[in-house]
């Protein structure tokens, strides 16, 4: 303020071309403002965005500052860069008493007009929260509660969706005939709320009659994508369908799954959804699963009763996507579910008490009630067995040629065939104890069977303690 006395250029700019007239309405520095004015300060200088002392003004809700730089001579109608006026500055800010001052006092009603988004001072009071911005403007004599959409297609409840402004949805519901308008990215006010994770917001919405199911990239999409369980739980009980695909034919249940959200993936299963539904890819969640090496995830899946023989494009089935990959674990725990289902199927009368004392799993077994025999398996597979003995028992075992091609496809060097036998007979062991048999006593007799005396007699040396298993 000293310096103004000592000859000092007031219209001087720093780097963002700004003087000190916008520092003083910025700061709603009334006093300076004033000793400004008395030195001529320029009043429509703008900065490097356009901006003026009237836009701060306006902005900053100071409605004296604005009052002496438009009696100075100020040009009420400047706009910035982003064809932003000062009515759109009040607005964005809820200043109430600047827009009526605009209105009743400069009678410049035509100052509500779009800003280089398309949006006008309803829009944008909408987009920013200003609940009592809102009511004023659908004040009868100020009549600027416009419906109107921005350039994007986005009415004023969508950009109130997407902040998350509950306020200010409650009052557009209860003034204004809109539910479910699609902007030009296809997404509702309901989507947007969904998207943001806005709980409340979507509650609001689906009690006014917002529909969940009007557009493809519904919803429960983003939701399931970011693993909003609370969320998954409300759309799906007010009937948002779990099997719509988005563009890309992706189902909820494959973002799900793709992004490992266990909580939603569990939401979804037990509400029924289509764990077959298949992508753009021609792939199911366990085909994904599969290929991203998500063994929880697949387990899941498993258990569901996903049908295993599914292709994708590329004729790939969820075992040939693992195998292709080298998930040597989920290619076993696939093996292991094809083999269950097809005993299941020939075994209908065992499946009520089937696993009332061990919960069904595709997991590797660690249990000790099994280790001996386990021990045994290990044995035979890297001391007895020779290169091609493990597919003669296989074959015995009835094992498919593609799960021995699958359990082919691990190369570890010239002695792979010591792990492949290792772990089909893992295979058959989960597929023994699931019948509730006594493993080294099926283990002996499958190897007389096959020709293999000398091996069984060494099983059955150190099998003979095994008891009977259970379901592993």
């Amino acid at each position: 303020m000293k310096l103004l006395g000592r000859g000092v250029n007031v219209n001087a700019k720093n780097v963002h071309n700004r003087t000190a007239l916008h520092y003083a309405a910025a700061g709603k520095n009334q006093e300076a403002v004033q000793l400004l004015l008395q030195r001529r300060a320029k009043l429509d200088l703008q900065d490097k965005h356009g901006v003026t002392a009237t836009h701060l003004a306006a902005w900053f809700g100071s409605l004296s500052i604005l009052k002496l730089l438009i009696q100075a001579g100020a040009d009420h109608k400047i706009e910035n860069k982003e064809g932003m006026n000062i009515m759109h500055c009040a607005a964005i800010n809820n200043h109430t008493d600047i827009v009526r001052y605009i209105v009743n006092d400069l009678h410049m009603k035509e100052l509500d007009k779009e800003d280089e988004s398309g949006k006008r001072a309803f829009c944008l009071a909408a987009e920013h929260g200003c609940v009592e911005m809102l009511e004023l403007l659908m004040e009868e004599s100020f009549n600027m509660a416009i419906m109107q959409e921005d350039q994007d297609g986005n009415t004023p409840l969508h950009l109130a969706s997407k902040q998350g402004h509950l306020e200010v949805i409650q009052l557009l519901l209860q003034n204004f005939d809109i539910r479910n308008e699609v902007n030009k990215a296809g997404e509702t006010p309901l989507y947007l709320a969904a998207d943001g994770a806005f709980e409340d917001c979507v509650q609001v919405l689906l009690e006014a009659g917002c529909d969940p199911n009007i557009v493809k990239n519904s919803p429960l999409h983003p939701v399931c994508e970011n693993g909003h369980t609370s969320l998954v739980k409300l759309l799906i009980d007010n009937g948002a369908d779990m099997n719509l695909q988005n563009q890309h034919l992706l189902a909820p249940f494959h973002l799900a799954v793709k992004f490992c959200h266990f909580p939603v993936i569990h939401v979804l299963l037990e509400a029924g959804c289509d764990v077959n539904v298949t992508d753009v890819r021609g792939q199911t969640a366990l085909h994904i699963a599969a290929e991203l090496g998500k063994v929880d995830v697949v387990e899941l899946i498993l258990k569901a009763g996903a049908d295993l023989s599914l292709r994708d494009k590329q004729g790939k089935t969820p075992l040939g996507v693992a195998a292709r990959g080298n998930m040597v674990i989920i290619v076993d725990m696939i093996i292991k579910a094809e083999r269950y289902f097809a005993w299941r199927k020939a075994n209908v009368e065992c499946n009520e008490t089937l696993h009332n004392e061990s919960p069904l799993t595709f997991k590797l077994d660690h249990r000790a009630e099994t280790k001996q025999v386990r021990s045994t398996i290990w044995n035979l597979a890297y001391n007895l067995f020779k290169a091609n003995d493990w597919k003669k028992v296989a074959h015995h075992w009835a094992f498919t040629e593609a799960q021995v091609a699958a359990i082919e496809e691990q190369w570890t060097g010239l002695k792979s065939y010591q792990e492949h036998g290792n772990r089909l007979m893992l295979i058959w062991l989960h597929g023994v104890c699931t019948a509730g048999k006594n493993a080294a006593k099926e283990l002996h007799e499958s190897l007389l069977s096959t020709g293999f005396t000398s091996v069984a007699g060494e099983s059955d040396a150190s099998g003979k303690e095994a008891k009977k298993c259970s379901v592993s």
